[in-house]
């Protein structure tokens, strides 16, 4: 090693520090520093080789490579060193490296370092997606306990069978319905095994949400609005851009998170135009890639706007999926029968209920999570954290859809919520009820979104009486505030 720290010092890139190099990574292959110095090495012979650009040498190092793989297979020096080789000589040969991924994934079909390689390879290759997909099948049937297939799987389906009636959603109905079959054999045929479970939540739509406007809410009188939004967005970026279609109001939008710069909740103060005579006002905003989002507003009174876009807290299936997830539900009962602590069994009925008819379900649903609780003590914090956010789904739903919104009370109680979720659509309540959970000092962050709320309820949770200043502080609008 002293060695070849002295040849560096000296910048000596000659055929001795390739052999030096080649002695230690070849018993050790995740010394990044030598990896680094060989490719000094290699580039300065390239140039040199005027002829083939150093092909031969190249070639040399892919087989110095897969001897150092052969070693320590997940060696992420390696793997880097293959690829840093393939883009600099001058004619790779891409389908032997599909090949040689096939061989190393026959060897550990679970060693995900070579199914990333095995993506970049491909792509260089122009291997169909659909010989891929065929590859991954193959995989699984091998060993459903397979993450990386799987992984592979919920990118390559996308590409072969997306849904074309809801581009939002990842693959066609069709193909979900054959996909569910094959992930509940897999499921059952190991009950105790994660990948399965996890690929179904994937078909099952358990991802982030699209970008939208949530709601939105003015009155003139009090020179208050707010604008939400799905996702956290910034109002303030150089192409983000929010109109109101007869209507000048000031671009002084304010985030309502304190570092002021990306936010589900935007608030514009003196906010004082005045409402044309018409009933309806359509926004519309341009986010920061260019895309457009539009809300149609209602004028409630000669002084307010409102509207609200009733928020999709999961995917929505046809009436064949739903016959397969029920299906898949009944299954999952009988085998809680014979392992009632089956701990992905119990989660994965809790999915289905919630993706079959979450309002109509939400009681078994909270059964489920208290179950796992008991079963799985060591993420309780997380069962509760989905008791409290699906029951506040099912409530906001209610309270969407019921008369009276956004004045009449918002009842977010009793439901032994840790934090507040969703408050992109309690910004625009009149009046929220957050008593008896179990809410802390550090939820009051959260509070700063409630922009119209002027009676907020908070008796019953773990925050002290002495924060009543800080809570007002925070909501500026308060006209009442019940602590104990």
């Amino acid at each position: 090693m002293e060695r070849i720290l002295a040849k560096k010092e000296r910048a000596e890139l000659d055929e001795e520090l390739l052999v030096l190099t080649g002695k230690i990574l070849s018993a050790n292959p995740d010394v990044a520093t030598l990896w680094n110095q060989r490719r000094q090495c290699l580039q300065t012979f390239a140039k040199a080789d005027e002829e083939t650009g150093g092909q031969s040498l190249f070639d040399k190092d892919l087989s110095f490579t897969e001897m150092c793989l052969q070693v320590n297979p997940k060696s992420y020096c390696a793997w880097h060193h293959r690829c840093w080789v393939l883009e600099n000589c001058p004619t790779p040969n891409w389908d032997k490296e599909v090949e040689l991924c096939t061989k190393y994934l026959k060897m550990d079909e679970r060693n995900f370092h070579c199914w990333d390689y095995r993506r970049y390879v491909v792509a260089k290759a122009n291997v169909p997606p659909s010989k891929e997909l065929e590859f991954c099948t193959e995989k699984i049937q091998n060993n459903f306990s397979n993450y990386s297939s799987w992984h592979y799987r919920s990118k390559l389906l996308p590409i072969l069978h997306p849904n074309k009636e809801d581009p939002s959603r990842p693959i066609s109905e069709e193909k979900l319905k054959e996909e569910l079959e094959l992930v509940l054999t897999a499921a059952f045929t190991d009950p105790g095994d994660s990948s399965a479970w996890f690929y179904q939540r994937w078909l099952l739509g358990y991802s982030q949400p699209e970008l939208d406007l949530a709601a939105f809410r003015m009155d003139t009188a009090k020179g208050l609005a707010v604008v939400t939004f799905t996702r956290p967005v910034n109002l303030k970026h150089k192409d983000a851009k929010l109109e109101i279609e007869g209507l000048n109001t000031n671009a002084n939008w304010q985030s309502a998170c304190s570092d002021g710069s990306y936010s589900v909740t935007w608030i514009l103060r003196d906010a004082t135009p005045n409402l044309p005579n018409q009933q309806t006002f359509p926004l519309t905003f341009t986010d920061e890639f260019n895309q457009t989002h539009t809300l149609e507003l209602n004028k409630t009174s000669p002084t307010e706007l409102f509207a609200i876009r009733k928020p999709k807290f999961g995917t929505e299936f046809g009436i064949a999926v739903v016959d397969v997830l029920k299906a898949q539900l009944e299954s999952c009962q009988q085998l809680l029968e014979f392992e009632p602590d089956s701990k992905w069994t119990l989660l994965t009925a809790a999915l289905l209920s919630k993706a079959i008819d979450h309002a109509a379900n939400h009681d078994q649903i909270v059964q489920y999570l208290e179950k796992l609780k008991t079963v799985d003590p060591m993420r309780t914090g997380y069962y509760q954290d989905l008791i409290g956010k699906w029951g506040t789904e099912v409530r906001l739903g209610q309270w969407i859809e019921g008369k009276g919104c956004p004045a009449k009370r918002l009842d977010l109680s009793g439901m032994g919520l840790v934090h507040v979720a969703y408050e992109q659509y309690l910004a625009v309540a009149s009046e929220i009820d957050l008593g008896g959970n179990k809410l802390a000092e550090k939820s009051l962050a959260k509070f700063g979104h409630f922009v119209f709320c002027q009676n907020l309820i908070l008796k019953g949770n773990e925050i002290a009486s002495e924060t009543e200043p800080k809570i007002r502080q925070i909501c500026s609008g308060l006209q009442q505030l019940e602590l104990v």
